[in-house]
């Protein structure tokens, strides 16, 4: 039928009604037909009975043999009861009416009788005010923070406004936005209409529908959509459940508390272990004299109970000791302890970086699947939209088994808005399925979100409009021009990038902080205080009111407080700290801090390299070289005295043979020195053992 683009009455309205003239007329026919060849009557029939109308086989034969030109063109059927041998007429609106610029034919296919105005120079659009259905969804169409004091499209702004900008410089149109009534996208309901701006579009009151509108297959059975301008999938987003942040104590992540445990049980039974062996074995008993043979029978075990427990420790830190063992069991012993500790401490260097590093993400669920298996977490989408839908229409079992629980949830796990969802999502234990461009977009302004998972599926938004609009192939050709000049690319990072939180692929290495390694500096700081403590008990330890009953000294009396004030003195005016001190309770001499009459009277009590005192002969002032007070050690040796028992296994006096007469040092000794050093020489060159 002929049709004016300026009636108010929508074309297919026109052609639904002479479709609608056309079947009732071949019915007629076909009716007339039959009741000339017999009498057609009406009967009762109930649905519930097998008994069919008597003339209802030949009324559908008469109905295939009908031929006749109704409005739609010539009517025909096939055997199938098909209509056949029928054309459709192609036609273009433009400013002067419809205008027919091809055939389809049933039997001969399409025949164009001109060809496709270029999109440069469309007439279609020019100048055609367009009535934009859409809805209010952060990034796409948002309300400026003045819309108040604007109208019209101003008061809009977002990526699907700044798109239409785009499209509108292309395709020569105006155009006119309203918010959708309902504010939903489009479902279908049972009576088979649909809500939202689908719904709009079916009853016309839109020529397009500009939003985050997804494609699907339900949707394209009633309203046309152009190609998609962005592509997505469905997302899970879910709260970001970080980990305890790094304590000053974190180095000790690498290990649990019972490998911990475990390593100090180790340590005390290696410890006790390695004490009992030294002890059982006779290879450990060894004198400290060898050059004594004959005249001292003591042996000395290296492993006492101090040792025993330190040697382990230095084994650990890998720093070793002075300590060797000597027995082959002590041995064994060791080697299996360092072997274990080269593990042990391989182990942990290897962990601590990531330890410390690397603030690892603790979630429940890393998955689809997980989410599916547990109903813990309550999950759910929008009402009415796509996401909903895909859901319902699944066939998949994890995605069925997910919409029975959705579906069955009470109280109801649907929101009706995403700010809604993403609400539900930071104040509770939810999980909101949503598309993966609005979970982008979200999660770059709020760093307690999070996604989980991969994409459901995959799907694009597009344009909506109308089934059978003419608009449908500008728009198709409008969009891929934008998308290679990257118009679309430009409009998306400018309505998603500029988020406060940092994008989750920057995994740049950074600085450790004093949160990380802190605990370290505690331990140390904890360990100076003990030694500065254990010092302390040891400095007071000793009783100060003993006497030296072997020298013919005057001892001098000095309480705690004064002893360390003097030591403190010293230490800080750089004075020698040469003393005389006895271990388990002896009194203490301190030269320099007598007055200089009682030093030089007391010049006669000798400190020797040993540790011992000897006041049976006159020495040196204290203040001699060393090399002096070593030559009058070895001259007390000679004369015998009974105080003093030097060693000469570590031949720390060989060089006392230089100070022969006329061999003496460079500084000079006197002669009394020399005839001491030729004594001693003759002593030590004995044929007695030493």
């Amino acid at each position: 039928p002929s049709w004016n683009p300026n009636d108010t009455e929508p074309l297919y309205t026109l052609l639904s009604s002479a479709l609608l003239f056309d079947a009732v007329h071949a019915v007629v026919a076909a009716v007339q037909e039959l009741n000339r060849s017999q009498n057609v009557g009406a009967t009762q029939l109930s649905c519930k009975s097998s008994k069919i109308w008597e003339h209802g086989t030949s009324l559908m034969n008469y109905l295939r043999m009908v031929e006749l030109e109704g409005l739609t063109g010539h009517i025909e059927f096939n055997s199938k009861g098909q209509r056949s041998n029928y054309a459709l007429r192609i036609m273009q609106n433009s400013r002067d009416g419809l205008r027919q610029i091809g055939q389809w034919h049933s039997e001969q296919g399409l025949s164009m009788e001109r060809k496709l105005p270029s999109i440069n120079v469309t007439d279609t659009l020019f100048n055609t005010t367009l009535t934009i259905t859409t809805i209010l969804e952060n990034p796409y169409v948002m309300l400026r923070p003045n819309h108040q004091e604007m109208e019209g499209n101003e008061r809009y702004e977002g990526f699907c406004v700044d798109m239409l900008k785009e499209l509108a410089d292309v395709l020569k149109f105006k155009y006119r936005i309203n918010l959708v009534g309902d504010g939903v996208y489009g479902v279908s309901g049972t009576n088979g209409t649909w809500t939202g701006m689908v719904g709009e579009l079916i009853s016309r009151k839109a020529d397009l529908a500009v939003a985050g509108l997804t494609i699907t297959a339900e949707r394209e059975k009633v309203i046309d959509f152009s190609k998609p301008f962005m592509t997505l999938g469905i997302s899970i987003m879910y709260r970001v459940h970080l980990g305890r942040r790094p304590g000053y104590f974190s180095f000790l992540d690498p290990f649990s508390p019972g490998v911990w445990l475990f390593m100090l049980l180790a340590y005390l039974a290696v410890s006790c272990v390695l004490f009992l062996v030294a002890r059982l074995t006779p290879y450990e008993w060894y004198n400290p004299h060898p050059c004594l043979k004959g005249r001292c029978n003591l042996l000395i075990n290296q492993y006492s109970l101090g040792n025993s427990f330190w040697f382990p420790v230095g084994g650990f830190m890998q720093q070793g000791s002075t300590i060797a063992p000597r027995a082959l069991s002590t041995r064994c012993v060791s080697g299996v302890w360092w072997a274990f500790t080269l593990i042990i401490i391989s182990s942990y260097t290897a962990n601590l970086a990531a330890f410390l590093t690397v603030q690892r993400m603790e979630v429940p669920i890393e998955s689809v699947d997980d989410l599916a298996d547990q109903t813990a977490i309550e999950y759910g989408t929008m009402h009415g939209g796509s996401t909903m839908t895909f859901f319902q229409n699944s066939r998949y079992q994890t995605y069925q088994r997910m919409w029975n629980f959705m579906h069955s949830k009470q109280p109801s796990v649907f929101v009706k808005s995403t700010e809604e969802g993403i609400a539900r999502v930071v104040n509770s234990n939810y999980a909101y399925l949503l598309e993966s461009t609005m979970n982008e977009y979200y999660r770059q302004r709020n760093c307690n979100l999070t996604q989980i998972g991969g994409l459901l599926d995959t799907k694009g938004y597009g344009i909506g409009m109308p089934a059978g609009s003419v608009y449908r192939d500008e728009f198709d050709l409008a969009i891929l021009k934008l998308q290679e000049d990257n118009r679309l690319e430009i409009l998306k990072r400018k309505w998603w990038d500029g988020g406060k939180c940092p994008k989750e692929e920057d995994h740049r290495a950074k600085g450790l902080g004093m949160e990380n390694i802190g605990g370290i500096f505690v331990v140390l700081v904890c360990g100076l205080l003990v030694a500065i403590f254990m010092a302390v008990l040891e400095f007071i330890s000793p009783g100060l009111s003993l006497s030296l009953p072997s020298l013919s000294l005057c001892v001098l009396q000095l309480s705690v407080c004064e002893e360390m004030l003097r030591e403190l003195q010293g230490i800080v005016l750089c004075r020698d700290s040469l003393q005389l001190r006895r271990r388990r309770g002896t009194t203490m001499l301190r030269p320099r801090s007598l007055p200089l009459e009682e030093r030089r009277a007391r010049a006669a009590a000798v400190s020797l390299s040993n540790g011992k005192l000897c006041g049976a002969a006159a020495g040196l002032p204290l203040s001699e070289p060393l090399s002096h007070r070593l030559a009058q050690e070895a001259a007390l040796v000679a004369r015998g005295c009974s105080h003093i028992r030097i060693c000469p296994e570590c031949r720390r006096f060989q060089g006392l043979r230089a100070m022969r007469p006329g061999g003496g040092p460079s500084h000079g000794a006197s002669p009394t020195h020399s005839e001491e050093s030729i004594e001693w020489e003759k002593t030590t060159n004995s044929s007695e053992p030493e």
